[in-house]
C-alpha cells in the first residue's frame, strides 16, 4: 500500500541522519514558499484589486491565508499526497505512474489520468519558470527602500544572482542543501522574530485565526472574494515543490521541518505584517520590508536575496525529478543524467533542462521587469497543476488503496473544491501576463504527446516488415551462416521479432555470433525494480536467447552491469567478448496514417538529437557497433 512504501522510504531517507536530512529538506524544498511573505500581501493590497487596508480586510485576508496553509499545505500535501508516493518517489510523473496502475481496469479512465499527468507536468515546467524570476525580483527590490535611484539596477542585479544559482546547479541538491539549509533556517528564524515583533505591538491581530473573519470577507464581498483568491494562493507557491522533492529527502524530513519550522515561521510573518497594516495603512506598499527597522533593511535584503535563490532551488530540483521520470516512462526524449550524490539516488543534474530553464528565466525578468508584473501572471501553472494532483490523487486513493468512499470522498471533494476555486480566481491572469506559463505548458504538452505517439508508430512501422523470431531460427538450422567467437547483444523493441540490425549484420557482414542476445529494456510504472526481478531469460536452441531487462522509472539503466546478473552457463557477458549491437532510426515524414505531417516532423526532429542508446545505457564505447536504417512515418 502506499502508506507503508513511503513510511519505509521516509524511515530509509532519515534513519541515518535525521537532522541533516531534515536541515537539507528546509534548504532545497522550503525556499518557494518560504520567500512568499515577501510579496503576498504586497500584491494583496496592491490595489488593483480594491480590498480594503482596514481591520476587516486585513483581517479577512489573514484568515484566508492562515486556512489556506492549514488545509492546501498542511492537510492535502502533508498528511495525504506525501503519502501517494511511488516507492519513495514524489513528484506529477511518479504520481501520473500510480494512477495509471490504479486505474488498469478502466482503459477510458487510464488515458483521460495519464493526460491530465501530462498536462500537470508541463505546467509544473512553467511554474519553474516564473518562480526564480519573481522570488528573486521581489528580494532585490527591497534595496529600493534602503537607497534611493536603484531601481534601475534591480533587473541586472536580478539577472546575475539568477545566472549565478544555475551555474551551481551541477554541483548537485546535497552539496547545495549542506550550503543552503543553515541559511534557510536563519531565514525562518528571522521570518518568525519579525512577525513576532509585529504581533506583539497589536496582539488583536491573532483574532484573525478564526475562520469566520474569512467567510465573513465573501459574503461582504462575494465578487472581491473569489477574484482575491488570485492573489492569496501566492502564499502557496512551492507546495507542489514538497512532493516533487520527496525523492530527494524522503516524506519524514520533509513533512517535520514544515510542521515544526517552515509554517510556525510563515504564520507568524503574515500576521506580523498584518499588524503593522492595522497601525500603517501606507505600508502596504512593502509590508514585508517595512515590518523590519531602518538598521535591518540592508542585511535583510541580503538574507532574502539567498532565500529567493534556494526558492528557486526548490522548483530546479524538482524539475529535475521529474524530467528523469517523464524519460523513464517514455514522454521524453533521453538526455544525459548527471548523479551528483553517491549516497542519494535521487539527487541528480540535467544541463538540458537546467539551461533552458535559465533562458526562460532571464526572458521573464527582463519583459516583465519587476515582481509586481510577474504576480498578475504567477498562479495560473501552480493551481493547474495543484487541481490536476487532486484528482489523480483522489484516483489513488479510491482505485488503488481502495478507502473507504464514505471517509475518502468528502475530503478529496474538499480538496477539489478549494483547488477549483484557487484555479477559476487565477483564469483572468491569462490575458494578463499569465498566457506565459500556459504557452509554454501547451508547447511542452505537445512535445510529451508527440514523442509517445512518434516511439509506438516507429515500432509499429518496424515491425511491419519484421521476420518472424521462429521462422528466422528454422532458417539458421536449413542453412547455418559461419559462426564466429563471442556473444553479440541486440538491443530491441520487440521480444518475437528479428531485430533489423541482426538482419544488417549478416546481409552486410555473412556471419552469426556463437551466442547470439535479442535484449529488451522495460520500464516499470514503480520506481525501482530490485535485482532478483532484474531480468527474464529464455533459450531458442542455435545459439540464440532473450533477455529481458527491468528497471524502475528512477533506476540507473546499466546494461552491461545489469547482463552481469544473468547467471548462465551458456552465456558468457565478459567484457571482451560482449559486442552490442543498436539500430539507428532516421525517420521520413510521409503521408501514410499515423500523426500529422508537421507531428512527424517534429517527432523526427526530437529522434535525431535524442541522446542514443550508447550512453544511455551505458555502453562500453569500444564495443558497440551501430547500424542505420530509415522509416515513413
Amino acid at each position: 500500500m502506499g502508506q507503508a512504501s513511503s513510511q519505509a522510504a521516509g524511515a530509509e531517507h532519515s534513519a541515518a541522519k535525521p537532522l541533516s536530512m531534515l536541515v537539507a529538506a528546509v534548504g532545497v524544498v522550503y525556499g518557494d514558499i518560504g520567500t512568499s511573505p515577501l510579496y503576498t500581501l504586497k500584491e494583496v493590497f496592491a490595489g488593483h484589486y480594491g480590498v480594503p487596508v482596514n481591520h476587516d480586510g486585513v483581517f479577512g485576508i489573514l484568515a484566508l491565508i492562515f486556512w489556506s496553509l492549514i488545509w492546501v499545505v498542511t492537510i492535502k500535501y502533508v498528511l495525504f499526497v506525501l503519502r501517494a508516493d511511488n516507492q519513495g518517489e514524489g513528484g506529477i510523473m511518479a504520481l501520473t505512474a500510480l494512477a495509471r496502475r490504479a486505474s488498469s481496469r478502466y482503459p477510458k479512465l487510464q488515458a483521460v489520468l495519464v493526460i491530465l499527468g501530462l498536462i500537470g507536468a508541463a505546467l509544473f515546467y512553467g511554474d519553474s519558470m516564473i518562480t526564480p524570476a519573481i522570488s528573486v525580483l521581489s528580494a532585490v527590490e527591497g534595496l529600493e527602500l534602503a537607497f534611493d535611484g536603484l531601481e534601475r539596477w534591480v533587473v541586472p542585479l536580478a539577472l546575475v544572482v539568477l545566472v549565478a544559482l544555475f551555474l551551481i546547479q551541477k554541483h548537485g541538491t546535497d552539496r547545495i542543501g549542506k550550503l543552503f539549509g543553515p541559511v534557510m533556517v536563519a531565514w525562518f528564524l528571522v521570518l518568525g522574530g519579525l512577525g513576532v515583533s509585529g504581533i506583539v505591538r497589536h496582539p488583536e491581530v491573532l483574532n484573525a485565526l478564526n475562520p469566520i473573519w474569512g467567510v465573513r470577507f465573501f459574503m461582504v464581498h462575494p465578487g472581491m472574494g473569489v477574484a482575491i483568491l488570485g492573489a492569496v494562493v501566492l502564499a502557496l507557491t512551492g507546495a507542489e515543490a514538497l512532493y516533487a522533492d520527496m525523492g530527494h529527502f524522503g516524506r519524514k524530513p520533509i513533512a517535520r521541518a514544515w510542521l515544526a519550522l517552515v509554517l510556525p515561521a510563515l504564520v507568524l510573518n503574515y500576521f506580523g505584517q498584518g499588524a503593522l497594516l492595522l497601525e500603517n495603512p501606507e505600508a502596504a506598499r512593502n509590508p514585508f520590508y517595512l515590518l523590519a527597522p531602518n538598521w535591518a533593511l540592508v542585511p535583510l535584503v541580503v538574507l532574502a536575496t539567498l532565500a529567493t535563490v534556494i526558492a528557486s532551488q526548490a522548483v530546479i530540483s524538482g524539475a529535475f525529478s521529474l524530467t528523469r521520470q517523464a524519460i523513464q516512462l517514455g514522454y521524453i526524449p533521453r538526455m544525459h543524467i548527471q548523479h551528483t550524490s553517491s549516497a542519494e539516488q535521487g539527487q541528480i543534474y540535467i544541463g538540458a533542462v537546467n539551461w533552458a530553464l535559465m533562458v526562460g528565466v532571464i526572458l521573464l525578468v527582463i519583459g516583465f521587469e519587476s515582481s509586481g508584473a510577474l504576480a498578475s501572471a504567477y498562479g495560473v501553472a501552480v493551481t493547474g497543476t495543484m487541481l490536476i494532483t487532486s484528482i489523480l490523487v483522489a484516483a489513488v486513493i479510491l482505485l488503488l488503496w481502495k478507502w473507504p468512499p464514505l471517509l475518502a470522498v468528502p475530503i478529496l471533494l474538499g480538496f477539489l473544491l478549494v483547488d477549483g476555486m484557487f484555479f477559476a480566481a487565477n483564469v483572468p491572469k491569462i490575458i494578463q501576463g499569465g498566457a506565459f506559463p500556459v504557452l509554454a505548458g501547451i508547447v511542452l504538452f505537445i512535445l510529451m504527446t508527440t514523442w509517445k505517439r512518434g516511439k509506438e508508430l516507429l515500432v509499429d512501422r518496424l515491425d511491419e516488415g519484421a521476420l518472424p523470431l521462429p521462422i528466422f531460427i528454422s532458417s539458421i538450422r536449413v542453412q547455418p551462416p559461419h559462426r564466429v567467437q563471442g556473444t553479440a547483444v541486440f538491443l530491441t523493441a520487440r521480444s518475437d521479432a528479428v531485430p533489423h540490425a541482426l538482419l544488417h549484420n549478416l546481409l552486410h557482414n555473412q556471419v552469426l555470433h556463437e551466442q547470439v542476445v535479442l535484449l529488451t529494456v522495460v520500464y516499470e510504472d514503480i520506481p525501482r525494480v530490485p535485482p532478483a526481478r532484474r531480468f527474464e531469460v529464455d533459450s531458442y536452441g542455435e545459439g540464440f536467447f532473450r533477455v529481458i531487462l527491468h528497471f524502475g522509472f528512477t533506476d540507473e539503466p546499466d546494461v552491461p552491469q545489469a547482463l552481469k546478473l544473468c547467471h548462465l552457463d551458456d552465456l558468457d557477458f565478459s567484457p571482451m567478448r560482449t559486442t552490442y549491437f543498436l539500430s539507428r532510426e532516421t525517420v521520413i515524414a510521409s503521408k501514410l496514417e499515423g500523426m500529422a505531417r508537421w507531428r512527424e516532423a517534429l517527432f523526427a526532429f526530437m529522434l535525431k538529437n535524442a541522446n542514443g542508446n550508447l550512453r544511455f545505457f551505458n555502453l562500453p564505447l569500444n564495443r558497440v557497433i551501430e547500424l542505420g536504417t530509415q522509416v515513413e512515418m
